[in-house]
């Protein structure tokens, strides 16, 4: 059994359905997290643009505030991402 990791790919779907790149990802110094931008990171990690490690390190964020994001873009969609509509949606 090989140690190598799979390839990345130069492109994942994105949330609004066009081709996502790592330039396409936010600033790593992004403090305003609007809705795409939070979908845009999920979808580059659950696609393998980078991992997991990588989003966390890059944007400061912890693994639990990552899947945050993820559930409540599963259940809400990206309306559920949106920080005025957490109250609603938490209910």
């Amino acid at each position: 059994m090989s140690d190598v990791a799979p390839p990345r790919p130069a492109a994942v779907l994105g949330p609004d359905g066009r081709p996502l790149t790592l330039d396409d990802l936010p600033p790593a110094d992004t403090v305003r997290w609007v809705a795409r931008r939070k979908a845009a990171v999920v979808a580059a990690v659950r696609g393998g643009l980078l991992t997991l490690d990588e989003a966390c390190r890059r944007w400061r964020l912890t693994p639990e505030e990552f899947e945050s994001w993820a559930r409540a873009l599963d259940r809400h969609g990206l309306a559920g991402l949106q920080v005025t509509r957490l109250q609603d949606f938490r209910a």
